[in-house]
């Protein structure tokens, strides 16, 4: 399986940059990381547990999706991504995010 290209919404990336700079998030950090490798190789993996994210579209109007980079953890860390239509072979990160 040919890999995909990652892109970063700007909230994505400016999450991602704060994850990176917070010395008490290391595990959190570590965990988005693998779950962003992990999507980068199979979006279908099991271990992100995706599925649709219902309420919501990605800023294309399509399908956005969410994918675990933690579980069963108070906070878990979340990863909302989509298929940009005209970007084949690329995923969009929408946000990385705590789960309320």
């Amino acid at each position: 399986m040919t890999p995909f290209e990652l892109d970063f919404s700007v909230p994505a990336a400016d999450e991602l940059a704060a994850l990176e700079g917070d010395a008490g998030q290391l595990r959190a950090l570590k965990a988005v990381r693998k779950a962003l490798g992990l999507l980068q190789r199979d979006p279908n993996h099991p271990g992100l547990n995706v599925h649709p994210y219902k309420g919501k579209t990605c800023p294309h109007g399509d399908t956005l999706f969410e994918a675990y980079a933690q579980n069963k953890t108070p906070g878990a860390w979340r990863i909302f991504f989509c298929y940009p239509p005209a970007a084949r072979g690329r995923i969009l990160i929408v946000a990385i995010t705590t789960h309320p």
